[in-house]
């Protein structure tokens, strides 16, 4: 696939060069700096070294006084307490930190995971009406609510109140909660906006603990879970949320709770996860309960104090995923037949299928994959309860929510931002969907957002690259969105030696430069290029830099993005 390579803007020559001159590195990794808000020794050194005493005053939250005296109302008058969350990551997640903790401090408490299907996102009836017929007069809500108006006043024609623990953008009113801690609402002062829905969760029992003199490790038991939420919401990896993530992955890596641990030993990896690995290796696991069964299992398990019981749940949720990956593989490959055996399909700027046997479970994972395969805007159908579900994926730079709303007056409802979203039509709209998704996107897309872009850091020769510069750019992690692991361009390289294909379809070999040592190199997914990688032919490349480790032997390794001959 042809990628359109960006190359950043310069950064200031003489902050980069005071910056790199004052912290003793190379003026590339200064420019690094630079291009994350960083210009002074200071702030570099908070970048650098983040821990549990840059975490901002939990009540600086707009309403967590008021949350904070509710749930104390709740202990002293032994009333129950109903912790609801969403079913993906962030939600489970965030139930688990919160009932975990108050558990401890209070029996009468029990937890609520809507079921995918049957109640679909976000706040229920049908949970509003457990809670009131099981004698609960508190549910605090955690991933969801702040949208949830109809249903929150309902909640009060019955008696049950809300705290809501929200880390979406609100609507133009605000649920009539007793609390409603979200940073993004507009009266919040709080310095952070962009935590996750765990991370409000943990500022919830880190406000406890603060009021009542409780130590912070109590709160620092549940890092894992909140790194764990902000690697798989796909968050922003700044300010408070790095900290916390830097924090959470410690504990991942050196004293994860039984949970954790036992996801971990499923997933066949046991130490040294990144960011990236709980991603692919924790997050599909996690999701795969409620994917395919009931996102319960996932919350049984991240609360397990007892190994056996972890173990049964996490054989069951590692059972889960692998019947996820084999409705995500069938489907995938349907749908791509589908897509090349139709010849107005491939012509158009959008994509839309529709199966209505495919499991509505995965559609989101295999709009990913066709957004991936041909770039472009993508909404993956399938039938659910009486009506057509669709889960659908964007391209970097075009805002799907804003297309959707083009095409609102065929939907039922939809939700979302604007690179993924949901959404419901009845199974006479389809066809007319489809076309006037389309019409939407071709009048209002932009060609070169066609095409996958590459954007690129800064240029460097590989003669930059060393032990001392590979070490500091590491402390830029954990990497993630706004803070994502440099891409470098270096232009002029070889192939050292012979390349070759790794499986089908992947690329590997050493590449030098004039005067630069050989690297170990890996393209993904490039292999038709092998034809053309020569020795005595130059190219260009673009590449982030890893370790890799072979038989406890470590070695710096380049990941080509994209290569130009």
């Amino acid at each position: 696939m042809t990628k359109r390579w960006v190359l950043k803007k310069a950064a200031d020559a003489i902050t980069v060069q005071e910056l790199a001159d004052g912290l003793n590195i190379n003026p590339v990794l200064s420019t690094l700096l630079v291009q994350r808000g960083i210009k002074s020794f200071d702030e570099a050194k908070y970048f650098f070294r983040p821990n549990a005493l840059h975490l901002h005053d939990p009540f600086l939250m707009q309403d967590m006084e008021k949350a904070i005296y509710r749930i104390e109302k709740a202990i002293a008058d032994n009333e129950k307490i109903l912790v609801y969350g969403d079913y993906d990551v962030d939600g489970t997640t965030a139930v688990s930190i919160v009932y975990s903790y108050f558990k401890k401090l209070h029996q009468n408490i029990e937890y609520y995971i809507p079921d995918r299907y049957k109640e679909g996102y976000g706040i229920s009836t049908q949970g509003i009406d457990y809670a009131a017929v099981n004698g609960f007069g508190l549910i605090i809500a955690l991933d969801c609510g702040i949208k949830s108006v109809d249903k929150i006043a309902y909640a009060n024609t019955l008696g049950v109140d809300f705290i809501i623990c929200d880390h979406h953008l609100p609507g133009e009113e605000l649920p009539a909660a007793v609390a409603v801690l979200d940073p993004k609402r507009a009266d919040c002062g709080y310095p952070y906006k962009e935590l996750s829905g765990a991370g409000i969760g943990f500022k919830l029992i880190q406000a406890w603990a603060e009021k009542h003199n409780l130590p912070f490790e109590d709160v620092a038991e549940y890092l894992d879970l909140v790194a764990i939420s902000i690697a798989c919401d796909i968050v922003h990896i700044t300010g408070e949320n790095r900290v916390l993530a830097h924090l959470g992955l410690q504990k991942i890596n050196e004293n994860p709770c039984i949970g954790v641990k036992t996801l971990m030993e499923v997933a066949g990896r046991g130490s040294t996860y990144t960011i990236s690995d709980v991603v692919f290796l924790l997050g599909p696991r996690i999701n795969a309960a409620g994917r395919i069964d009931d996102a319960k299992h996932a919350v049984e398990l991240l609360i397990a104090c007892h190994e056996d019981a972890a173990k049964e749940k996490g054989d069951m949720i590692n059972i889960r995923n692998t019947e996820r990956k084999g409705h995500d593989l069938q489907i995938t490959e349907q749908a791509l037949s589908i897509i090349d055996n139709d010849k107005v399909l491939i012509a158009r700027k959008s994509t839309v299928v529709f199966n209505e046997d495919w499991h509505k479970g995965v559609i989101g994972i295999v709009a990913s994959r066709l957004t991936e395969k041909y770039y472009r805007p993508t909404v993956v159908l399938t039938r659910s309860n009486g009506h057509v579900a669709g889960s659908a994926r964007s391209v970097l730079g075009y805002d799907l929510y804003e297309a959707l709303c083009g095409c609102s007056d065929l939907l039922i409802q939809f939700g979302g931002h604007k690179y993924a979203a949901g959404l419901t039509m009845h199974p006479e709209n389809v066809p007319a969907f489809m076309q006037k998704f389309e019409e939407v996107v071709s009048s209002t897309i932009p060609d070169e957002l066609l095409i996958q872009q590459v954007s690129i850091d800064a240029e460097i020769k590989l003669t930059d690259i060393n032990s001392k510069f590979f070490r500091i750019m590491n402390q830029f992690a954990p990497f993630g969105p706004e803070n994502m692991a440099p891409v470098f361009l270096t232009k002029n390289v070889y192939v050292s030696g012979n390349a070759g294909l790794v499986g089908s379809t992947h690329l590997k070999m050493f590449v030098m430069q004039q005067g630069s040592a050989a690297f170990s190199s890996i393209a993904f997914n490039q292999g038709e290029l092998l034809p053309q990688l020569k020795p005595g032919v130059p190219f260009d490349i673009c590449y982030t830099i890893e370790e890799n480790v072979w038989r406890e032997q470590r070695t710096i390794q380049l990941n080509i993005k994209a290569i130009r001959i």
